[in-house]
């Protein structure tokens, strides 16, 4: 999540973040004053898609898009955090076509504006970057708005939408115990925070049967028309196909291409939610966007680029920022699928922040993984020491060693694998910011 792009509206980012606190602090007040000044723009958006969970709502929100665009509507998606350049959290919807990021010019005038509206009051910069993504979205007309909320739910900065088309949440798993409680029944009740009385809400696949039972509680005590998975819609695959059933019967559709089994749930859970929110969508449609779909750094292949090319020929190379053990589980199984089809020697090269649970990571890998390799993180000032990180992976049974960069860990496994017929499948991940550092240097960031 490097802001290396030297741009109009980086550098105005960063005037703020000199000013005011780039982290959380839980609240609505300073952003509803905001916004009021504003004049609420919050209140002028096209039907809003409104995602939260641990793990998986940047891929449903990505299917969500992929699906709405495939029918040729309109779709501003807000993300975050951002992996290389800042403009990644704000997409412009085009009729008719795939949206794009937002221009420099135009973040630029927005974030100059919001934060001269701030007036020099205590607000924290994603609450200013939250405001902007209401300006940007209110004032370019669309069909449709997919904003994923940034930390819990509650008290998130996006949870000034009064009205939202369908509040969707997808998989809760312990993450962030400090703002959101250290028992998921706790953080369930926080996500539960973005549903409003009486508007539709998508639960996906949830790990926790307590998860599960506090979401569909407190929906049915707001009498919000409800949608579950597994009871409600699911998803599965059949002879290469994925089989998507609701109550309006089966679908028989493309596998999503986004790698790794638990991507059926997310489809499901995004063309769930598309319906929901009141878009009448036909099986080709869904089954465009299940096949057109992009998600960067999450899963993703690197087939070329700076440091590819470091690695040995004919090298697997994935990255991935998913950096709690729920992600580390449906990460390693996907490794676990592509060995049985294509049994390579695995290698992991992990950088962390300082706010994660290294041995639930790594444990997921156990049997997998043949060599850890531990790498600091450049962009953020919260990382574990390598040494440190490596230490970790050594007691969680792993072979581990502590090198300086990315390019090292690659550079020493090329030099393992000298002549050997059978190049390695490496993964690189573990934290967003490693992952937006290696996009970064690999010279293949987000478009």
């Amino acid at each position: 999540m490097t802001t290396t792009q030297v741009s109009e509206a980086g550098q105005e980012i960063d005037k703020l973040l000199a000013l005011h606190p780039k982290g959380f602090d839980l609240s609505l007040d300073r952003i509803t004053r905001l916004l009021d000044v504003l004049g609420n723009p919050q209140d002028r958006l096209p039907p809003v898609i409104h995602v939260a969970g641990t793990n998986g709502k940047g891929s449903v929100t990505a299917f969500s898009r992929a699906i709405l665009e495939a029918s040729g509507l309109s779709v501003h998606v807000h993300t975050s955090p951002h992996l290389v350049n800042w403009h990644e959290r704000y997409r412009i919807g085009k009729k008719g076509e795939r949206g794009a990021l937002v221009s420099d010019a135009v973040l630029a005038d927005a974030v100059r504006r919001v934060g001269e509206a701030n007036g020099g009051q205590k607000i924290t910069v994603f609450e200013i970057l939250t405001a902007v993504t209401f300006v940007l979205f209110a004032e370019h007309p669309a069909d449709v708005a997919i904003i994923e909320v940034g930390l819990g739910g509650r008290f998130d900065a996006t949870n000034v939408i009064k009205t939202p088309a369908v509040s969707v949440i997808m998989p809760i798993s312990l993450d962030h115990q400090a703002y959101l409680g250290d028992r998921v029944e706790l953080i369930a009740a926080e996500k539960a925070g973005i549903m409003k009385r009486g508007c539709p809400v998508v639960i996906g696949h949830q790990e926790e049967d307590t998860a599960r039972d506090v979401l569909v509680s407190i929906a049915e005590r707001l009498n919000c028309p409800l949608s579950v998975y597994g009871q409600d819609f699911m998803a599965h695959e059949e002879f290469g196909r994925l089989v998507y059933q609701d109550e309006f019967g089966l679908a028989d559709l493309s596998l999503p291409r986004l790698p790794g089994r638990h991507q059926y749930a997310n489809a499901a859970a995004a063309i769930r939610a598309v319906k929901a929110a009141g878009f009448d969508i036909s099986d080709t449609v869904i089954d465009k966007g299940l096949v057109t779909v992009e998600w960067p750094g999450r899963l993703q292949r690197l087939t070329e680029g700076k440091l590819a090319s470091l690695a040995p020929k004919g090298s697997e190379i994935w990255v991935d920022g998913g950096h709690n053990p729920g992600a580390g589980q449906v990460i390693a199984e996907t490794m676990a699928n592509l060995e049985e089809r294509d049994p390579r020697p695995l290698f992991l090269i992990t950088g962390m922040i300082n706010t994660k649970d290294p041995a639930g990571y790594f444990k997921a890998f156990k049997g997998l993984a043949e060599q850890i390799f531990t790498v600091p993180i450049r962009g953020s000032d919260a990382g574990i020491d390598a040494v440190a990180l490596a230490d970790d992976a050594v007691t969680a049974g792993f072979e581990a060693g502590a090198v300086s960069t990315v390019a090292e860990a690659l550079g020493a496994i090329t030099a393992m694998f000298d002549g050997d017929p059978v190049a390695p499948r490496i993964l690189i991940g573990g934290s967003l910011y490693l992952v937006g550092d290696v996009l970064a240097d690999n010279g293949t960031p987000p478009r």
